[in-house]
């Protein structure tokens, strides 16, 4: 069963960075469309930044020019740098892979943004 352990959140004043990261148990070298998802209170979960091999990468509206996601295949570690954070970035951050993988969710990790 893959694990995915997240890390890198915290709590940032608004206009400024985090860089989150995710640990995978297998290696991602194959994968495609792993993302990082966020769930905020009250809110559905949505994808946030997605990478794939041969597409590249695909980000929401609302991060698009602030959030970079990346991966390490050395490391099996998916990245998400975060920057310009504003308090509507506030959410528990999920990495996984696309829809249909069945991959487990990981625990998340915290990102509120508050000054």
């Amino acid at each position: 069963q893959v694990q995915l352990v997240e890390s890198g959140g915290g709590l940032v004043q608004p206009g400024g960075s985090l860089r989150l990261s995710c640990a995978v148990s297998r290696r991602i070298f194959s994968v495609n469309g792993i993302g990082w998802y966020r769930q905020a209170p009250g809110k559905q979960r949505e994808l946030v930044a997605s990478i794939s091999v041969g597409v590249g990468t695909n980000y929401a509206d609302s991060v698009k020019g602030r959030f970079s996601i990346s991966r390490d295949y050395a490391k099996n570690t998916v990245y998400l740098q975060m920057n310009s954070l504003n308090p509507e970035d506030t959410a528990v951050y999920y990495c996984n892979a696309a829809p249909g993988s069945g991959w487990p969710w990981g625990q998340g990790t915290q990102v509120t943004v508050s000054s």
